[in-house]
């Protein structure tokens, strides 16, 4: 991924980054090291490039914390037992950087050179698309933590071994439009800049049709689908300040969402249009003055500023901020939720204080309700593969007096209000009127 002009951000980032490359290098690289008794879980995330700052370092961190904390036996109920099933855990980092097909042979090398148990990894939905049938060939537990395209289902259709606890794209986005009708009921023109992939792609597509569905007389204006981290976004923003919409929405992520938003608010962009990003949460500790109050963000699930008062993020909140600086944003959220799902799948079918197999996790995993710092997780789509939550909106709130910035105005929407029953087609079921959604 090509690296981006952001905004300003703290030191923090960059000692961050450090300290996780620092810990994917002193990691052993043996294969000798599968037989030392530790149960050894494969993580992949950015450590490199304009996605490593606001995304893959805070989860490489969150995972070294989780880790550490489970493997000291200090994680509250029910995670309390040590390890996983007792046996201690061992990590192999991997950076995401540098395409699908290098990830591909990163995934190989992972399971038949590494000799890991599990792998946990994945923010790009290129990689994640290209990885699932890897995934399925060579039969190793796979948790997708954090991508977020439909598509993954469609491209391995009965899924064993691949696994996805966050949320996808869809319920993003039906959820943003629920929002807007809810909260800007006079919206009538809206405006798109998305990265030109399959994340954007789908973004976009979920967006339109939910807010068409839900207030038919909204009108797109413009729609401008420039480059992943293509970083200088100058055409894109005059497109779009031409066509004058009452809304822009974006599923910009990471550096770009935050170089975005640093370029079109120094051009006027958002002087009359509110933005909506879909992945905005992870520029809340960064964004300062530099994003109008009343923009609206959301963190692709109940996690980050979002995620809710209960034991387990009253741990991990508040411990990973001490530890590395900066409060967890949902990266950092779903990275936890991915290792304690994988906990509690083991646990629940192995043997008291055996390795777990792979059987293991994916007999214990398919169909799992389990808790985590964002609240409880049902394993209940894609045959008990794929994850549903709830998500949350809000604005965006930036205090110049006390320097902190806040989210306002929040909305939460079941998950069974957002995602489609299982065999449906996401597009068809939105255009549908969301047949079967079960909203309060």
């Amino acid at each position: 991924m090509q690296a981006s002009p952001c905004l300003s951000r703290p030191s923090f980032r960059l000692s961050a980054i450090a300290t996780a490359l620092a810990l994917a290098a002193g990691v052993s690289t043996s294969a000798l090291a599968a037989d030392n008794g530790k149960y050894r879980i494969g993580i992949v995330t950015f450590l490199s490039g304009a996605a490593a700052g606001p995304f893959g370092v805070p989860a490489a961190n969150a995972a070294k914390l989780a880790v550490e904390a489970l493997n000291a036996g200090k994680l509250p109920a029910p995670y309390g037992k040590k390890g996983i099933n007792g046996i201690e855990i061992e990590t192999v980092i991997i950076d995401e950087a540098g395409g699908a097909t290098k990830q591909t042979e990163e995934f190989r090398n992972l399971v038949q050179r590494q000799k890991v148990d599990a792998v946990i990894g994945y923010i790009s939905s290129g990689d994640c698309i290209a990885i699932a049938p890897a995934v399925e060939e060579l039969g190793v537990p796979t948790i997708f933590f954090d991508c977020g395209t439909s598509k993954v289902f469609e491209t391995v259709k009965n899924p064993k071994f691949l696994f996805r606890t966050g949320l996808d794209a869809v319920v993003d986005n039906v959820a943003a439009a629920r929002y807007i009708a809810e909260t800007r009921p006079n919206v009538k023109t809206v405006a798109s800049i998305q990265q030109n992939y399959a994340w954007g792609q789908d973004s976009w597509n979920d967006f339109n049709l939910a807010l068409k569905q839900i207030k038919p007389e909204t009108k797109v204006v413009s729609e401008q689908w420039p480059k992943l981290g293509q970083g200088q976004y100058g055409a894109e923003i005059s497109a779009i300040s031409v066509s004058n919409p009452d809304l822009i929405h974006s599923s910009f992520w990471g550096g770009d969402m935050e170089a975005l938003m640093l370029q079109g608010g120094a051009r006027g962009l958002f002087d009359k249009s509110v933005a909506v990003l879909t992945a905005g949460e992870t520029g809340i500790e960064h964004f300062k003055a530099n994003v109008p109050n009343g923009t609206v963000l959301g963190g692709r699930g109940p996690f980050g500023v979002f995620a809710p008062k209960n034991a387990l993020n009253d741990w991990f909140r508040p411990a990973f901020t001490a530890q590395f600086k900066e409060p967890p944003t949902y990266p950092a959220y779903k990275m936890v939720q991915a290792i304690l799902g994988l906990k509690a799948a083991a646990e629940k079918t192995a043997k008291v204080g055996a390795m777990p197999t792979a059987e293991n996790i994916v007999q214990g995993l398919a169909g799992l309700t389990f808790e985590a710092p964002s609240g409880t997780v049902h394993m209940s789509r894609s045959k008990g593969h794929q994850a549903v939550q709830s998500v949350s909106f809000g604005e965006y709130q930036f205090d110049a007096k006390t320097g902190k910035a806040s989210v306002t105005k929040v909305k939460t929407y079941a998950g069974e209000c957002l995602m489609p029953p299982d065999g449906s087609n996401p597009a068809d079921w939105i255009k549908a009127g969301f047949p079967g959604a079960k909203c309060s």
